[in-house]
């Protein structure tokens, strides 16, 4: 391996399951985070409470901003808070997404399917970013241009991040004690905890226990 892209872990030995998805949900959510500016004094929305949000509430709420999470589900409220949002909107509930109208400087959207932004959008104050790191199988609707308009708004897309950036993400998580929450598999389990994937049976990601692969 080249020491370019060698990682230093800084976490407690017990900790590498938790820490794995760190290099995948993590800095996809660090990255966007930190590039719009997510602190203190920032209201930071984080749509999707799964792999990806899970990880976009931890670090928001360790960066120190107002962290409010956005879920479809009622059942996931309590959830949120626990992970360290400061709020918790059901979106289908209009009265609770009118509640936050042009108040957000950032939303970072986790949702892995096509879905209305406007929704989104007009939560935005002025100069507001609605971030997707989420990756449907088909386009999101077209958002109406006059959202973006009136309050100089902008819809962006973020992926991962570089080398320096992960091991940035990979220490802020070691200061803070931020590791995923996982569930430990052996790998004669991975084609049912594959099906449980697909039906959002998990919290909030699989990790694999190389020690029980075949030799």
């Amino acid at each position: 391996m080249h020491e370019r892209y060698v990682l230093r872990i800084r976490h407690p030995e017990a900790q590498l399951a938790a820490v794995a998805p760190l290099l995948c949900a993590g800095i996809t959510t660090y990255s966007p985070l930190r590039t719009w500016g997510a602190g203190p004094g920032k209201k930071v929305g984080v749509v999707g409470i799964g792999g990806l949000g899970h990880m976009g509430i931890k670090l928001a709420h360790a960066m120190g901003a107002h962290v409010v999470a956005f879920t479809t589900s009622e059942s996931k409220r309590e959830a949120a808070l626990e992970l360290g949002a400061d709020e918790v909107v059901v979106s289908r509930n209009r009265a609770e997404m009118a509640a936050h109208s042009k108040s957000f400087d950032l939303i970072l959207n986790t949702v892995a399917a096509p879905h209305d932004l406007d929704a989104f959008l007009v939560l935005l104050k002025r100069d507001g970013t609605l971030t997707l790191v989420g990756a449907p199988a088909t386009n999101h609707p077209s958002p109406n241009v006059f959202n973006l308009i009136f309050k100089r708004r902008s819809i962006a897309g973020s992926m991962i991040g570089g080398i320096p950036e992960t091991q940035e993400m990979l220490d802020f998580c070691a200061e803070h004690g931020i590791v995923s929450d996982i569930e430990l598999i052996r790998a004669e389990q991975i084609n049912e905890s594959y099906e449980r994937m697909l039906k959002g049976d998990v919290k909030y990601r699989f990790v694999i226990d190389n020690g029980t692969l075949a030799g």
